[in-house]
């Protein structure tokens, strides 16, 4: 992980749960392979680090992996009424680019982690860039 992240996005990543980050590996890897590998304007640390840590909001939740099935039922349901750590689970994205944006992640990564879950006619991100990151997200 350190010839991707950045010092800052590093310390995020090891506070990520052992689930969160091999889930973080696979997405990494299917983008890594779907990448153009000629393009020259795309920043590859930037799209493998928005990889790795699009679901890094989920920290400040302290909610295990069986505690988030109800909580994303929840979120389903009843978003506007979530508390508590649901709440803070359930607004994970924006949360996400925050910490993203405070550890000096380029902007493409802290905008992917906000934008994770939109669908594309919200994305700021390149629509062919999203769609990768997207397809190999499969969660």
């Amino acid at each position: 992980m350190a010839g991707i992240l950045g010092t800052g996005e590093l310390a995020l990543w090891q506070r990520m749960s052992g689930p969160d980050r091999r889930h973080a590996v696979g997405v990494a890897r299917r983008v890594s392979v779907a990448l153009p590998a000629t393009d020259p304007a795309l920043d590859r640390r930037a799209v493998l680090a928005a990889a790795l840590l699009h679901d890094a909001g989920k920290v400040e939740s302290g909610l295990g992996t069986l505690a988030r099935v109800p909580a994303t039922l929840i979120g389903l349901a009843a978003r506007s009424r979530a508390r508590g750590r649901v709440a803070v689970y359930l607004d994970h994205p924006a949360r996400g680019a925050r910490l993203l944006r405070d550890a000096g992640s380029a902007p493409l990564t802290a905008a992917w982690a906000a934008e994770h879950h939109l669908p594309p006619a919200r994305w700021t991100v390149a629509p062919t860039l999203g769609a990768v990151l997207a397809a190999a997200d499969d969660d």
